[in-house]
């Protein structure tokens, strides 16, 4: 069975201090909560998405919740449009939103949490942000930051810019 998960990633474009360069594209990736992640940093952060199932819900609706829950905070009122949907090596299929997030500034705390045994065998639970931190980022950052299966978001993303002349 496939795993499907939605997600927003949040774009803005960040104007250089030199006239006549391109602006330069940051998103807003989130950095993955919980012991296994606490010290990593590469391949670590992630497009706040969540899971759902395609029978029940929509994509962009899963998207909009799954940001709720990570960051604790409402996505900007902006449009959003189908960025694609990515696969994992894994199976899982990624689709993913984006939107103009000029105006958006991350959270620094109240963050979603989930609860896991730990330490591992121990029989003991304990409960763990669901992201730790969320951050503007530039595009090339954001392709060592982001888990592997994320990367072509980027490469959408920026084709799309492109094609808009942004």
């Amino acid at each position: 069975m496939t795993v499907h998960s939605a997600g927003i990633l949040l774009y803005r474009l960040r104007h250089p201090p030199v006239d006549g360069a391109a602006p330069e594209v940051e998103v807003m990736i989130a950095h993955m909560g919980g012991p296994f992640w606490a010290s990593k940093d590469a391949a670590a952060w992630s497009i706040p998405k969540g899971e759902y199932d395609p029978e029940n819900e929509r994509a962009c609706d899963a998207a909009f919740r799954e940001f709720r829950e990570e960051l604790g905070v409402e996505p900007p009122e902006a449009p959003v449009a189908e960025l694609g949907t990515f696969p994992y090596s894994s199976g899982k299929r990624v689709t993913v939103f984006v939107a103009d997030g000029a105006v958006f500034t991350p959270p620094t705390d109240g963050f979603g949490e989930f609860e896991m045994e730990w330490p591992p065998r121990s029989g003991r639970s304990a409960r763990f942000p669901e992201v730790d931190r969320a951050a503007w980022v530039t595009i090339a950052e954001a392709r060592e930051k982001l888990v592997k299966g994320q990367r072509p978001a980027l490469d959408a993303l920026s084709e799309r810019l492109r094609e808009a002349g942004g």
